[in-house]
């Protein structure tokens, strides 16, 4: 991955036999927000090449490879100097359900057959290597020290700040692009339910996932009506946002 001030460019590689899917991904990079340098491959030899010199961020494979190109093209993965992920591309939801359950990939999703679906799986991919901007809301300067420490064991990279209130967190997010708010409930002055609505409707792409020490399906089932991609009950692992996560980017994970 390169960066230059703000601007990252993503190196893919895609690595399939046929020519339509790999032009149909070719042209996802190229309408993704993110700048992507996209390159494909229809053989593990060729993939193998591509590997060894260094220049690859995140790998698209084909699951309809056979077994033994597979294996060569992980153990090119394994052997590359800057650790790519690895995101496998299925023929159908059953079949990444049954490569998620196997753990084979660092991610697994189903073929796009259009354009938007092809962008948004590049999008989606590239938030394993682009830190996805955090902001944590919560008065407790020790438990936003726990939940910073929780994030930062996930998956996916994050770049995380701090608010101690409701009123902060408004200011942060009014100058600063966030994807997503990990709220408290229980705050004092502005609480987390107060200040949902505000944030969804003044910055509706920012997701917001709320937290509290309650143990309440009737409080998870209102954030969620609110707005709020999820819930967390405290306290959490980082498998919890892992899954929060892989589900809004609609990615299937590995196995914990």
């Amino acid at each position: 991955m390169r960066m230059s001030d703000d601007i990252v460019s993503v190196r893919i590689l895609a690595i399939c036999a046929s020519e339509p899917d790999g032009e149909l991904l070719r042209q996802g990079a190229t309408h993704a927000v993110i700048p992507a340098h996209f390159s494909h491959v229809a053989t593990a030899g060729a993939a193998r090449t591509a590997l060894a010199e260094g220049k690859v961020d995140i790998v698209l494979l084909n699951s309809t490879m056979t077994e033994r190109d597979m294996k060569e093209v992980f153990n090119a993965v394994r052997s590359a100097r800057n650790s790519p992920s690895v995101v496998m591309i299925t023929p159908s939801s059953k079949e990444a359900a049954d490569l998620a359950a196997a753990g084979v990939a660092d991610a697994i999703t189903v073929k796009p057959a259009k354009l938007p679906d092809a962008k948004a799986l590049i999008e989606s991919c590239m938030r394993l290597k682009v830190p996805s901007r955090v902001l944590v809301v919560d008065d407790s300067i020790t438990m936003r020290s726990i939940v910073r420490k929780i994030l930062n064991g996930c998956r996916f990279p994050l770049d995380i700040s701090e608010a101690d209130d409701g009123i902060d967190a408004l200011k942060q997010i009014s100058v600063g692009k966030f994807d997503f708010v990990f709220l408290d409930y229980n705050m004092p002055g502005l609480n987390g339910f107060e200040m949902l609505p505000q944030l969804k409707q003044q910055h509706p792409r920012t997701e917001v996932v709320m937290m509290s020490s309650a143990q309440d399906e009737a409080l998870a089932a209102r954030a969620r009506v609110a707005g709020a991609a999820g819930f967390l009950k405290k306290p959490f692992y980082p498998s919890a946002i892992d899954a929060i996560l892989y589900a809004f980017y609609r990615l299937r994970p590995p196995p914990p």
